[in-house]
């Protein structure tokens, strides 16, 4: 049976509330959920629950399956439709299919349903395994896991046939190389890979979700609340847990989504310690795994433009809640460097739902994203309640985990210069995985060279000291330098004493040491 905090709504039931953006002052209590074509109106407590329990539990959408609840295996996985004014899809070749421009549709992409919670998903249209099957007739992707025998226990065969579906949406005639990275975020433990791959790639009729949920309905009703700002009540620190198994992520200061940077910046110097939870990739796992309780949230998700990536004046501006998939697919074409580090960094679901300046934020010294950064000079638009400011990556982290970041400040933009054609750039991720694995230690180096000389380079390592470091003493070393093996050897002795690992789970210090000297003369291997 339904909560009553999970009321259903016939579709017919949303009343249109025309009006301008700008001018929308309405505070709603509830967020606005379609499943499988059915709107839902959740408010606290149970919006504060993750969709996969919701699913589940209040559904009884028991294709849904609960693993590993940290983002890893992808049985959790399922499609999240939101309404976009242009596309961008993952896919391991050129051959995405284009979609027109500025039509009022729901573009599709897989998320971890167990590390995203309903509070994120305002406005939203979520397809689960049952969604796919309409009148009981299988889809083309479920029918041929069973022709193929893609499946022995069938505990994870869902979020396969939903990550299959999602790169559908991409692309009706994949490649294996489409496939594999379609599934990099999807485990299965007894069937084995290769009858999965046949099916995916024998199911080139499947239907995209817009032929089986049209958008039109859907984005009618959801047209009518997305302008509203959402404000969800937290439980007071003395209240006794009120969810299953006691999950939940909000106290004190609940839920907040404004509809304008005003209102967000106001709110976070209200509550400084307020998390933003944007794609939860780590917040999920933090109340997953080690009950993690936040005093106060805000998701940036009704900011207008705060989502952009875009390519001016030889540089990539990326919006404060830009997903990681949105930044990918962005550098492809103009920095190929970066996509085998992008490939190893995350599953398709991860990217879809995290965002780069959440990676900026997190201040992990081994961030894959932030050695790019570093050598390319990037920078951060900080917007706070004195207006905004522009801080050099390099300057953004004082130590472990402590940040140039003011208690009412957001990252509302970052702002990376492109390598220039002379410019010669190589990107390093050592990781116990090649993929989908925390890195033991990263690095990328800048280099601009002529008549077999160094002309100047830049060089920055990462999972070497508690935040990432530049080199100053072996890029000083090395500039005006000519190419040569004995040069690089020695720049690496260079390097060594610039930096000071320590030992944990990921690697001793001994090994980083030695990958810190032994990284240059790859370097120098790659490029002469």
């Amino acid at each position: 049976m339904l909560s009553c905090a999970a009321l259903l709504l016939p579709r017919d039931c949303v009343t249109p509330r025309p009006r301008n953006r700008i001018q929308s002052s309405t505070v709603r209590d509830f967020v606005l959920v379609h499943i499988n074509g059915v709107p839902h109106r959740i408010a606290a407590p149970r919006a504060f629950e993750t969709l996969s329990r919701f699913l589940r539990y209040d559904q009884r959408a028991t294709g849904t399956k609960i693993v590993c609840e940290e983002g890893d295996c992808g049985a959790c996985t399922v499609l999240v439709g939101r309404v976009e004014d242009r596309q961008s899809c993952l896919s391991a070749s050129e051959g995405t299919e284009p979609r027109q421009a500025g039509l009022p549709v729901l573009h599709y992409r897989p998320i971890n349903s167990c590390i995203q919670f309903l509070f994120q998903l305002d406005c939203t249209h979520v397809v689960t395994v049952e969604g796919l099957a309409r009148g009981g007739t299988l889809t083309p992707v479920q029918d041929a896991m069973v022709r193929c025998h893609g499946a022995q226990c069938g505990y994870c065969t869902p979020g396969f046939i939903m990550a299959m579906a999602g790169m559908y949406e991409c692309t009706s005639h994949p490649t294996v190389g489409d496939v594999r990275a379609a599934l990099t975020g999807n485990l299965c433990r007894c069937t084995g890979y290769d009858s999965i791959i046949k099916a995916a790639l024998e199911a080139t009729d499947q239907p995209k979700i817009e032929e089986i949920y049209p958008s039109a309905p859907i984005v009618n009703a959801i047209k009518q609340y997305e302008c509203d700002a959402v404000r969800l009540q937290g439980l007071q620190a003395s209240e006794p847990p009120s969810l299953p198994g006691g999950q939940e992520a909000g106290r004190l200061g609940g839920f907040f989504k404004p509809n304008d940077l005003a209102s967000a910046i106001r709110f976070k110097s209200e509550n400084p310690k307020c998390v933003i939870v944007q794609g939860a990739t780590d917040f999920g796992v933090w109340c997953n795994k080690r009950g993690f309780v936040a005093e106060a949230m805000m998701s940036l998700d009704g900011i207008e433009g705060l989502g952009d990536v875009r390519h001016e004046d030889g540089a990539l501006l990326v919006g404060g809640r830009a997903s990681l998939a949105d930044f990918e697919s962005a550098v492809r074409g103009i920095v190929p460097e970066l996509v085998p580090i992008m490939d190893r960094f995350g599953s398709p679901q991860i990217k879809n739902a995290g965002t780069l300046a959440g990676n900026i934020a997190n201040a992990s010294p081994i961030a894959d994203t932030l050695p790019f950064l570093f050598v390319t000079n990037a920078s951060l638009e900080l917007t706070g309640l004195s207006g905004t400011r522009t801080v050099a990556i390099s300057d953004f982290y004082l130590g472990y985990k402590k940040l140039d970041l003011q208690p009412d400040e957001l990252i509302t933009r970052i702002i990376i210069p492109l390598p220039s054609k002379d410019e010669t750039l190589r990107l390093y991720k050592i990781s116990k995985r090649s993929h989908l694995d925390i890195s033991s230690f990263t690095a990328a180096m800048l280099m601009r060279r002529s008549d077999g000389h160094v002309d100047s380079i830049r060089i920055a390592y990462g999972g070497v000291a508690p935040v990432v470091l530049r080199l100053p003493k072996t890029e000083q070393f090395l500039t005006g330098k000519a190419l040569a093996r004995e040069t690089f050897a020695e720049a690496g002795e260079i390097a060594r004493g610039e930096v000071a690992p320590i030992s944990d789970v990921r690697g001793t210090r001994d090994f980083r040491l030695q990958l810190a000297q032994n990284v240059l003369q790859r370097f120098y291997f790659d490029i002469a």
